[in-house]
């Protein structure tokens, strides 16, 4: 029989994936991309063509640029769970190719559960909510449905769990490394495994669809898109508690 996940199991697994996520997002956010943002578009016609591309750039809706700032908080929200919800849904959906046989295996969940948590600490911190503490509170209410707060932890451990998590972004910042992040952020709530069928889910149609081979993945992608706009709601009730 196996052992009761216990809250302090999960905090022990939220702490370290929270650290991992949280600066990365914090820096996306808050970098100043080549000096775009403080780049405002002109409109002089006789400008030359590099300053006009360099507008277009800095007019672009995304962490670093002069567009972005002029953003509020629910346009970056929204950026949130589109242009990053559509890569963390995809992700999650890739084991989907074998059908059934893949939904059984916790690996799904495990990458579903990893992508919810990125975007929960990514409007978290449009919110307002830094610290590591109040993301640990919200992911595990959102995901398993936990009330969590206050519980003891092992600092030096944790550190080192973090350091090992956030290793390859530290050497390279690269599509490949941002890959090896996820995936290892994913091994930590595989731990979890009990609890991940807590996650919001897609609707039934697409957990029908995602059971069959190949087209499983199509299936599975807009179950996790669907499931990461209920994630969203759920941190705006959140949010209007605290």
């Amino acid at each position: 029989m196996p052992e009761t996940i216990t809250d302090r199991d999960v905090v022990r697994a939220l702490r370290p994936f929270v650290r991992a996520t949280g600066p990365l997002l914090d820096t996306l956010r808050d970098a100043n991309l080549l000096g775009l943002r403080d780049r405002e578009v002109e409109r002089d016609a006789d400008r030359k063509l590099v300053d006009k591309l360099w507008d277009q750039l800095a007019a672009v809706k995304v962490p670093g640029t002069a567009a972005w700032t002029r953003m509020d908080v629910l346009q970056r929200d929204e950026f949130w769970l589109n242009r990053v919800g559509r890569v963390v849904s995809l992700v999650a959906a890739l084991p989907g190719i074998g059908g059934v046989l893949a939904d059984r295996l916790p690996i799904q969940s495990a990458l579903g559960a990893a992508g919810q948590g990125l975007l929960l600490s990514a409007i978290a911190g449009e919110h307002g909510f830094t610290s590591t503490e109040d993301r640990v509170r919200l992911l595990a209410h959102v995901l398993f449905q936990r009330e969590v707060d206050g519980l003891p932890v092992d600092q030096r451990k944790e550190d080192e769990q973090t350091a090992l998590l956030t290793e390859e972004l530290r050497e390279r910042s690269t599509f490949r490394a941002i890959g090896a992040t996820i995936w290892k952020l994913a091994k930590v709530l595989w731990k979890l495994e009990d609890e991940l069928d807590k996650r919001p889910q897609g609707r039934l149609y697409h957990q029908a669809l995602g059971m069959l081979p190949v087209v499983g993945v199509v299936g599975d992608y807009f179950g996790e898109r669907s499931a990461l706009k209920r994630v969203r709601k759920a941190a705006y009730a959140w949010f209007d508690t605290q």
